[in-house]
């Protein structure tokens, strides 16, 4: 079968786009790895209409009941390569060979997440990596950011405007710039340049970290800043769309299709901010635009 559309990634920018296609009535299929982003927050506090939180888990249940009720189909597996023939994609995976018209590439970025257990239960709980989604969650509070060289320290000055009671520890001993260290001592945040042994938590809820020099420091919320994160655009390489030196995709900003006819991008993987609302957002646009382009007869 050759479907109208072929997403993926299933999450926020995967399944908005899925649901305006299946309201399309376009045979659309979504492959999904199912180890994205949106699978590990345990709340989003900063999403219309959820003032007390929402998983990740749950947005993506509801999501994908929504499509599948409008006929779209999924498919749990990960796509390896991706070719264009002449009229259609070929994508394959280790098992399975996906055709479909078009292509969207919602696959999202992946944090680098030290390998703590305890961390999990408390992402979007009282762990967090993104400032702008989370930083109001951290106000006055004691904070510790977990990370490593300028990453970190920039991370921790950026969380300077919600509190004066910051950490940040450097478990990697990556080097600081002199002009950061600077700053950091202006904005009275304390610097520890030792590796993390543990991170001390009771389920949800951080308590702070162990060093391996055997110091225990307490907390009440704690930041991820390690950079070097996954962007997940090797699909779009091989078909040869425009990337960043980051390897963000480059999209039309009103169509949301890359460089390359047929192939469009949308949420973390696109050069945008890395918003759950702005994710959605780029799925929708996506989603209205290959419409018009299954229109044209493509």
């Amino acid at each position: 079968m050759i479907f109208d559309a072929i997403i993926l990634g299933g999450g926020f920018a995967g399944l908005q786009a899925a649901i305006q296609l299946g309201r399309y009535e376009h045979s659309t299929l979504v492959i999904d790895s199912n180890n994205g982003r949106s699978t590990l927050c345990k709340s989003y506090h900063n999403i219309l209409g959820y003032p007390d939180g929402v998983s990740g888990q749950h947005l993506r249940s509801i999501g994908r009941k929504q499509a599948q009720e409008l006929g779209v189909e999924f498919v749990h597996d990960t796509v390896e390569t991706a070719k264009k023939e002449e009229t259609y994609f070929v994508l394959q995976s280790k098992q399975h060979e996906y055709k479909g018209k078009l292509l969207l590439i919602a696959t999202g970025v992946m944090d680098r997440i030290p390998p703590f257990d305890s961390i999990y239960p408390c992402l979007g709980e009282s762990i967090y990596v993104c400032p702008d989604c989370d930083g109001y969650e951290i106000r006055n509070q004691k904070t510790i950011v977990l990370g490593a060289g300028n990453a970190g320290a920039n991370m921790a000055l950026t969380l300077s405007y919600w509190s004066n009671h910051l950490v940040f520890v450097n478990h990697e001993k990556k080097s600081v710039d002199d002009e950061i260290m600077k700053q950091l001592t202006q904005q009275d945040i304390s610097y520890i340049e030792d590796s993390i042994d543990d991170v001390l938590a009771k389920g949800s809820q951080f308590e702070g970290v162990t060093l391996k020099n055997g110091k225990e420091i307490k907390a009440e919320k704690g930041f991820i800043a390690f950079g070097g994160n996954d962007v997940r655009s090797d699909i779009g390489k091989q078909l040869g769309v425009e990337r960043l030196e980051n390897r963000h995709i480059v999209v039309n900003p009103r169509t949301k299709m890359t460089s390359i006819p047929n192939v469009w991008a949308a949420g973390d993987v696109v050069a945008h901010s890395e918003q759950v609302t702005i994710a959605m957002g780029e799925g929708s646009q996506a989603g209205i635009w290959m419409h018009k382009a299954l229109q044209k007869g493509i």
